[in-house]
């Protein structure tokens, strides 16, 4: 096939339902295009009755965002140490060093790909016993698979260490019936581009403390003080979503659940075509777990054919990508402390996300599938 005239099939592309330009358009003709207004509100409301256990959104401009003034809020500041999943994206991780803290870097367990709780109890007691006892913990839903809630959660609270809760790609995923979202003291979302549903930027921080939910959003709007005049106590962001781009997520919350359906049932198609093959594996949901199957991810038995496969589908114009890079392995966190039993490093070479947008067509995926078929043979 001749990539010039192929499709383009990207790996999770934006998927709009339709009714995301009426609520963008009240913005425009009630003139509410400020940080502020009836489209931030009602997302937020949105949010809470999705996530239910009685939380508080607050909507801002990124999952980034989310995660600096969570941080903030869990008191972490300079010279602190918190505990971060390895198998992540960059973002997990770099708003610990915007507050100048250290990053602990926790490898992945098997089941799940999350932080691994044998690990993590091991960094915790030997980071006390060095005297540095962690601030905090950043856990990962990756790809949309929900870490270990019961053992993390447990662990965090024998040492008291407080729990960030990164669910940027599980909007959508549960636990044992609860949403994910939900379960950190503090937790984020992501509405990226990329994202199961997109505000084409944005995030929110949830709590289920309305005091925290108010003082991110005094810190988003520059930390404004209650005054005729322009007061500040205290150093603040400019961190708020717009009215514009909260429109954008509100038409596409009304579309979440069949974003979600979508991308479990691609998840499944490329399990039926491609499971009799002895070198391909898929990671399935332990029992009580719900995955929103953001991305559906291979384990392939080499990273010779990790590649193969990668390099075939971007000649037939087919967007695939590696699986995280560790940040133990990123050079910018190279200095810092990380407790590693080989998985991540391993699922790294061998792993390969492939294309699971919520918009893809059955003849998408049985083009993606023949061509790693013809890679098998």
């Amino acid at each position: 096939m001749n990539i010039i005239d192929s499709k383009r099939i990207w790996l999770s592309s934006p998927h709009m339902g339709g009714t995301e330009q009426k609520f963008v358009k009240e913005a425009f003709d009630t003139n509410w295009v400020a940080p502020l207004g009836p489209n931030v509100n009602g997302f937020e409301s949105d949010l809470e009755t999705y996530l239910g256990e009685n939380v508080h959104a607050a909507a801002l401009s990124s999952g980034t965002a989310s995660l600096h003034l969570g941080l903030k809020l869990l008191d972490v500041g300079v010279d602190d140490e918190v505990l971060c999943q390895s198998f992540t994206f960059a973002a997990s991780a770099n708003p610990i060093v915007y507050l100048g803290a250290k990053p602990v870097f926790i490898d992945s367990e098997r089941d799940t790909w999350n932080i691994c709780p044998q690990q993590l109890e091991i960094a915790i007691k030997d980071r006390i016993a060095k005297g540095k006892k962690p601030k905090a913990i950043i856990a990962v839903h990756l790809y949309g698979m929900p870490y270990n809630i019961e053992a993390v959660h447990n662990i965090a609270s024998e040492y008291r260490i407080p729990i960030l809760e990164d669910s940027a790609e599980a909007l959508g995923s549960s636990y044992q019936g609860i949403k994910c979202g939900t379960f950190g003291d503090i937790s984020i979302l992501s509405f990226n581009g990329n994202k199961i549903i997109t505000t084409s930027g944005g995030g929110s921080l949830i709590s289920k403390n309305k005091e925290h939910r108010d003082k991110a959003i005094f810190w988003a709007t520059q930390s404004r003080d209650n005054a005729p005049h322009y007061e500040h106590s205290e150093i603040g962001y400019n961190y708020r979503m717009s009215n514009i781009t909260a429109g954008i997520g509100r038409g596409q919350m009304e579309v979440l659940e069949p974003h979600v359906n979508n991308r479990r049932s691609n998840f499944e198609f490329y399990k039926k075509n491609l499971e009799d093959s002895s070198e391909i594996k898929f990671l399935e949901e332990p029992s009580g777990y719900y995955s929103n199957r953001w991305l559906t991810c291979i384990e392939t038995s080499s990273y010779q054919l990790r590649e193969a496969i990668r390099l075939s589908l971007a000649e037939e114009n087919i967007e695939s990508r590696p699986l995280w890079k560790p940040m133990h392995q990123q050079a910018v966190f190279a200095d810092c402390d990380a407790y590693l039993n080989g998985i991540s490093d391993d699922l790294f070479d061998r792993g390969l996300c492939l294309p699971s947008g919520s918009n893809l067509e059955e003849d998408d995926l049985y083009r993606i599938v023949s061509v790693i078929k013809n890679v098998l043979r």
